[in-house]
């Protein structure tokens, strides 16, 4: 390095050193060693990702949240024609594609149409097969990307660098993300470089927020960058429940009795084909019954919120993909069809129902497998609070009657009790008053799963939180 290029760095230097009261139109300012932007530094790297062009915003146009179409554009839209210059107009598309949830939406562009690639720079794409090949290079719907759209800076902002080629210390002015994410691809060109402070930036839920240094900035932008959707899903804006109560979910239950899985995604895998068979009744009451060949489980959901900050928990034991907090995406009913979007970062599920029939009735499946014709049932297992007491009714043999009794047979002795199935089947009540030994079975029971040949039960204590279990088999 010569003599005049060393003593313009140090000059830069002294500057960044120097303590002053800075107004407005200042440019001087005063960070230690580590408030630099180099090409190698975390800073530099959340800058760019922070500056990168988000091009989610019309995936329901392209499907790629890495390129962005230049508008206008004329589209068709299941055979609508529609000039698109602005965001409405992509609302109209959604609008149209919502009005039969049914039918396979159908989008043609007509072409030539210009993408803006993440990194700003443009191409011209002449047809569909084109437009394919650039957008493959995308993630997929709802993975993850670079960009980090949480957080966003508040424009004009500056800075100042010493440029090793011209041997100046040189002032820019960003006026957008292009401007911001062109210094920082060409960093590498000054030995030192820094923003002036401070600097204000918006969050996704609209807050501002202001601040005073380069460290300060990283770890502002690092807090924000995966605390909000993204939305690079492939329809328009995160709108679709902006009306959204928990009463609609109550009406879709109750119009739509019988469900199935249309959508599962967990950790990138799609798992809708293993519960094809399986079929869910969700009561207003808050509890799910879920039927298959494999049997009947029984789970409980709650919702709490509104608009698009809806959370749905989801509880059935032994069905692990479906159990998590989701977030309600999108509720769509009508008297003959409903959806049930659902969301939890990337994952996904999507329940849907023709509401046809009257779905599954968790009382009658209970009731008809006690009932069964000639249906002799043992006690395979009765844990009290862990201790195995199961070898106390190995001599018992159980009917359950229709009219409501049920009796234990122990050789000659036959007792007598009482049996009913309530809450939609999610509990079994159990009474043989004060009879000994089987009194110990009298309480009401969670139903936990039913088959043709075996009934799990399961009790936990109010008091010290201890779990009962008691299994039942059929002879």
């Amino acid at each position: 390095m010569n003599t005049q290029k060393i003593i313009c760095l140090v000059s830069f230097l002294g500057i960044l050193f120097l303590s002053s009261c800075r107004t407005e139109d200042d440019l001087s300012i005063d960070p230690p060693m580590q408030e630099f932007i180099g090409s190698n530094t975390n800073i530099a790297d959340l800058l760019n990702k922070t500056s990168l062009k988000d091009g989610s915003f019309d995936n329901i146009i392209d499907n790629a949240s890495c390129f962005s179409v230049v508008l206008p554009v004329n589209v068709t839209a299941n055979g609508q024609v529609i000039m698109v210059s602005s965001l409405n107009d992509l609302q109209i598309i959604e609008n149209i594609f919502d009005t039969d949830l049914d039918d396979t939406d159908l989008l043609e562009i007509d072409y030539p149409i210009t993408l803006t690639a993440s990194n700003f720079e443009t191409t011209t794409v002449n047809s569909s097969a084109e437009l394919l090949s650039l957008t493959s290079q995308c993630p997929a719907e709802n993975a993850s990307d670079d960009d980090i759209e949480c957080i966003d800076f508040v424009f004009p902002i500056r800075a100042t660098a010493f440029n090793d080629n011209s041997e100046i210390i040189e002032s820019f002015s960003f006026d957008n993300d292009k401007d911001l994410f062109d210094f920082i691809e060409d960093i590498e060109d000054y030995s030192a470089a820094t923003l002036i402070f401070p600097i204000d930036l918006v969050l996704y839920d609209g807050s501002q927020i202001s601040v005073g240094s380069i460290s300060e900035l990283e770890s502002v932008i690092e807090n924000a960058e995966d605390v909000c959707d993204e939305d690079d899903d492939n329809d328009f804006d995160d709108d679709d429940c902006d009306n959204c109560t928990t009463d609609n979910i109550d009406t879709i239950f109750s119009n739509c009795m019988e469900w199935t899985v249309d959508k599962l995604e967990r950790n990138d895998d799609d798992l809708e084909d293993l519960y094809s068979s399986y079929s869910f009744a969700f009561a207003t009451n808050g509890d799910i019954t879920v039927s298959s060949n494999q049997g009947t489980t029984f789970g409980s959901w709650q919702a709490s919120g509104s608009g698009n900050d809806i959370t749905m928990v989801i509880d059935i034991p032994g069905l692990n993909d479906f159990n998590d907090s989701w977030t309600v995406h999108e509720i769509q009913g009508t008297t003959t069809e409903g959806k049930l979007d659902l969301r939890k970062g990337d994952d996904r599920l999507r329940f849907e129902s023709s509401c046809s029939g009257e779905g599954s009735s968790g009382g009658d499946i209970l009731s008809a497998v006690l009932t069964a014709s000639s249906s002799i049932w043992l006690i395979d297992t009765y844990l009290d609070d862990g201790v195995d007491f199961s070898s106390n009714y190995n001599a018992y043999e159980f009917t359950f009657n229709t009219n409501g009794t049920v009796l234990a047979i122990n050789g000659s002795s036959t007792n007598s009790g009482t049996w009913s199935s309530q809450n939609n089947a999610t509990e079994l009540m159990l009474d043989f008053n004060s009879i000994v030994t089987l009194d110990e079975l009298n309480d009401s029971w969670d139903v936990i799963s039913v088959v043709d040949n075996r009934i799990e039960l399961s009790d936990t204590s109010g008091g010290d939180g201890s779990t009962d279990t008691l299994i039942f088999i059929k002879k």
